[in-house]
């Protein structure tokens, strides 16, 4: 069933669709990177790991993050306990111009066809980054100070997303005997794409630079950009800084003027105020770039001349004294180099309605990219913003929009076909018939038409809910949870000789000696990625028990050197959920999804960080500031 906002496809789009309906029915998945009743879902050194991508040749990348080693007082003076898998709390990563900057995600690839193991997840050095587990010449821990993201990758083996500057310091002078140095760095956010051959492109936006009209005093900030995707033509969509609103001016000529200021006995330099304007604050930067989108064409040299960088036009022409924030993100591009997205827009050049919407950008007859409106506004009520992830070779388009659903603001999937001049959006049903209030987002869409996401999976109105990775299949409006099409083994049983299921039992030593067990258990919380195969890669949760801690936050030993369980009043191990990578396939023959009824616990799935799209998606969308008057 679909809702009854469903609209006809285009003529095209439903031959192509209906030639192939019938063998990309709902198969059963397996998911194939389990080794030993455990998920080989990230790196070493690592407690978390998402993919994000995956080609037609079965290559995915990801993110990795969370580093895993604790330094503990230990009796033996060790000085370091590896936590197996990384359940021990993260150290918290504070932003400050007083402390060394360390990186926190890295960028990995895996394979099918992976000499040493299918789908092994494989640490990509990007940047000059190095890995979690690398050690210096006396043994010491690499600290790391790049943080490093892949987002998407295409059948030639080009991968696209962005880094961040390394670390500089410069000597401190101050009041603070104890401090040695203030920590900046050039620039917070440049997109990359990275060749087969390990070539790394920079993606250098056209702002990056800021020069004070009065007295012509430079400042380099850096700007910021990110590469989202990458078309089998080489082509990049991503987004760029094209300038720097009024607020941010304001608050670097505060910075001049600060360390210029000859009755301050310690001024800060202009360049460690100015990183910490650019540091996060509260989910907001101090200092905050005019950001459009933009295509960047790779020649078959691993080069982008100046000629093949275009911005994409903006969904709205701003007034010659606007004081506002516009910004336009490239997401998503396919092999006809249309690319989508969001756009700050006046909705149907209403210039007092301005929203963050979903957009498409196409060329023209004459090879120039247009900017096209989706529109949402379907509902008689308000649709307070939309955005696009992904579009297919047909032209589909999928993506979300958010409007208050029995009285809550929730987010819902939509897809839209821009091969019919009439089309609006359609809004599938999911789990009900009609228009559901389950939160739900698609992150992809492959040409037979199949949409992966996640979708919330529990009605409770006033806490977090339990999302589950979906597979929608246009051809036959059949929406299903992932997890309700897997195979028992993918799921955490075993089979005995007389054919019976029951979880298979993980056997943990506890730092006293014992051997306690609890049963394996797999939850796909998200899908971010389909091929033409069907092979789908994102996030799963694996069970894994919880460690203890004492008062400091350190880990608590037993009398063998390894830690303490936190046990359950039965003297069971208490468990966790913690993320991996996941890669699932359809099976072959006619194998049966698994009926096994024990569920999973409805533990809530909340992103941590910026593995997947935080970085990419974090910018002050709605940061609508005015001028300060002078």
């Amino acid at each position: 069933m679909k809702s009854k906002f469903d609209k006809a496809l285009s003529v095209v789009a439903l031959s192509v669709l209906g030639a192939i309906g019938s063998v990309h029915a709902a198969p059963v998945y397996e998911i194939v990177n389990i080794e030993d009743f455990d998920l080989k879902g990230n790196v070493d050194g690592t407690s978390r790991g998402y993919a994000l991508g995956v080609n037609a040749n079965d290559e995915l990348v990801g993110v990795s993050k969370g580093k895993k080693k604790l330094s503990v007082d230990d009796e033996d003076d060790d000085g370091v306990i590896d936590v197996e898998d990384g359940i021990a709390p993260e150290e918290a990563i504070v932003y400050s111009v007083f402390l060394p900057i360390i990186a926190n995600n890295y960028t990995f690839t895996a394979e099918e066809n992976d000499a040493e193991s299918p789908w092994n997840p494989n640490f990509f050095s990007v940047n000059g980054t190095t890995a979690p587990t690398d050690v210096d010449d006396e043994g010491e821990l690499i600290i790391n100070s790049v943080d490093t993201f892949f987002y998407g990758m295409n059948d030639d083996g080009v991968k696209v997303g962005s880094y961040t500057a390394p670390e500089k310091t410069m000597d401190y002078e101050g009041s603070d005997e104890d401090q040695e140095f203030w920590y900046y760095r050039d620039f917070e956010l440049r997109g990359v794409a990275v060749t087969d051959d390990g070539s790394e492109i920079e993606l250098i936006p056209s702002y990056q630079t800021y020069i004070r009209e009065d007295d012509d005093f430079v400042v380099e900030l850096g700007g910021w950009s990110a590469a989202a995707a990458v078309n089998n033509n080489n082509l990049v969509a991503g987004y760029a800084s094209t300038d720097i609103i009024e607020f941010s001016s304001d608050r670097i000529d505060n910075c001049i003027d600060t360390s210029l200021d000859e009755d301050l006995e310690f001024p800060a330099p202009v360049e460690i105020c100015v990183q910490a304007d650019q540091y996060p604050s509260n989910g907001r930067r101090n200092i905050s770039y005019q950001t459009r989108a933009h295509v960047w064409q790779i020649e078959a040299d691993n080069t982008i001349p100046e000629d093949n960088i275009v911005e994409l036009p903006l969904g709205l022409t701003p007034d010659e004294d606007s004081t506002l924030n516009y910004i336009a993100q490239g997401l998503g591009i396919n092999n006809d180099d249309v690319v989508v997205g969001r756009s700050h827009t006046y909705r149907n050049g209403d210039k007092d309605d301005l929203y963050q919407d979903a957009a498409y950008w196409q060329k023209d007859s004459n090879g120039d990219y247009q900017y096209n409106w989706i529109d949402p506004d379907i509902f008689s009520d308000t649709v307070y913003s939309s955005i696009a992830y992904d579009v297919n070779d047909n032209g589909i388009v999928v993506g979300s929009f958010q409007k208050y659903i029995s009285g809550y603001l929730r987010e819902k999937f939509f897809y839209y076909d821009i091969n019919d001049p009439a089309a609006e959006i359609v809004v599938p049903d999911d789990f009900q018939e009609g228009l559901s209030d389950l939160t739900s987002k698609p992150k992809a869409i492959n040409n037979a038409g199949q949409v992966v996401g996640n979708i919330e999976v529990t009605y409770d109105k006033d806490k977090p809910r339990p999302k589950a990775a979906f597979l929608y299949n246009m051809n036959d409006s059949e929406f299903i949870n992932i997890n309700n099409n897997l195979t028992c083994e993918s799921k955490g049983y075993e089979q005995d000789e007389d054919g019976e299921w029951s979880r298979h039992q993980v056997e943990v030593i506890d730092g006293d000696g014992s051997i306690l067990s609890y049963g394996a258990e797999f939850y796909v919380v998200e899908a971010n990625s389909i091929n033409e195969e069907g092979t789908i890669v994102g996030t799963a949760f694996v069970r894994k028990p919880i460690y203890q801690y004492d008062s400091d936050g350190n880990l608590i030993l037993g009398e063998n050197g390894t830690p303490l369980f936190e046990i359950d009043g039965n003297g069971d191990p208490v468990t966790s959920f913690l993320t991996r990578m996941v890669v699932l396939k359809p099976t072959s023959g006619n194998q049966e999804a698994c009926t096994e009824s024990d569920l999973v616990e409805d533990e809530p799935y909340v992103r941590k960080g910026a593995a997947s799209l935080a970085w990419l998606l974090g910018l002050p969308l709605l940061w609508l500031r005015r001028r300060k008057m002078k």
